[in-house]
């Protein structure tokens, strides 16, 4: 059976914690927030007057929205009777561990213990509750800004229970999310390990005076951004690969494109594994259909940009 979930606490109120509750409010829950700011009233009506309109372009009503909205006097008044608690404390361990305690004993039974870890696992801060409330407790890192860019990494520590796991999702999708579920914890988690590495080449390649900034911007926004953002990198080197797809891209040019790189090649073994992986994820669609799929995603996307090109607003920069 699905839960319902009709109360979430915000345990900090940063730009991440500000952006959950203009999210949870406008998707019709109440919404308790805790911080120990003393502007938080000021923060908490300036997100909602912000991020109000945002969520309304995307199709939500955010009729009422500041009427769903609590300040709580500390995290105890917080979680009291929440069915869900997203935790967006320091990327400190001891922090979270000592908060986590908290939270588990203050909390409801029932209530999802979740954390908006950029990039610590739940294991680590979760280690010395009691199994009941370790396995309720996981991570649900967001990119900021939660309220509007979809994705939320749930990932489960050693001691989540399933169900906890399946009643995140559900929660996450309920408010508009696109959850993705990992099922082995590594530090930063997919999204952030994906970020840094292309972060430290793009440092690299300006540092070593190949690219200035302002044109790595540009080949990133005219290229890979403008493809990852309509396919992502698999199915766009699956479609790179033409009919034969990612099986054909590998053979052909993977050697070349492995020179690149540091460390070793992969074996055999490895490499027909990923291959594999990637037909099961995109092999049974034709490829005609996927091709068209992306070039249609991609019109949409310059057709948006060519809307805005020039017109850098305040809040952008």
């Amino acid at each position: 059976m699905s839960r319902t979930f009709r109360t979430a606490a915000v345990i900090g109120a940063g730009t991440i914690g500000l952006s959950w509750t203009a999210l949870f409010a406008a998707h019709g829950l109440i919404v308790r927030v805790s911080d120990p700011r003393e502007d938080l009233a000021e923060a908490v009506a300036d997100a909602l007057d912000r991020y109000g309109p945002h969520l309304a372009a995307r199709g939500v009503d955010v009729t009422g929205l500041a009427d769903r909205v609590r300040l709580a006097r500390g995290v105890a008044e917080a979680v009291r009777g929440a069915d869900v608690v997203q935790e967006n404390g320091p990327e400190r361990v001891a922090f979270k561990r000592e908060l986590f305690a908290t939270l588990a004993r203050e909390a409801p039974g029932h209530a999802l213990l979740l954390s908006s870890s950029s990039a610590i696992p739940s294991t680590a801060f979760a280690g010395e509750l009691a199994d009941a409330d370790a396995a309720r407790v996981l991570v649900g890192h967001p990119f900021n800004p939660p309220h509007l860019v979809p994705l939320v990494e749930v990932v489960p520590g050693e001691r989540t229970g399933e169900d906890a796991v399946r009643a995140a999702v559900d929660f996450y999708t309920s408010v508009g999310r696109t959850p993705v579920v990992e099922r082995k914890e590594i530090p930063g988690f997919v999204g952030n390990r994906l970020q840094n590495a292309l972060s430290r080449e793009a440092a690299h390649l300006v540092e070593q005076g190949v690219v200035t900034p302002g044109d790595l911007d540009k080949v990133v926004t005219n290229s890979l951004g403008l493809r990852w953002a309509t396919v992502g990198p698999f199915l766009g080197a699956h479609l790179g690969g033409g009919p034969g797809g990612y099986r054909h891209l590998v053979e052909h040019i993977g050697a070349s494109m492995r020179s690149l790189t540091d460390g070793p090649a992969p074996d055999a073994d490895a490499r027909e594994r990923l291959i594999a992986a990637v037909e099961q994820a995109y092999g049974s669609a034709p490829y005609a259909e996927l091709a068209e799929t992306r070039d249609r995603r991609q019109l949409a996307v310059l057709d948006a940009l060519s809307g805005t090109t020039g017109t850098t607003t305040k809040e952008e920069n």
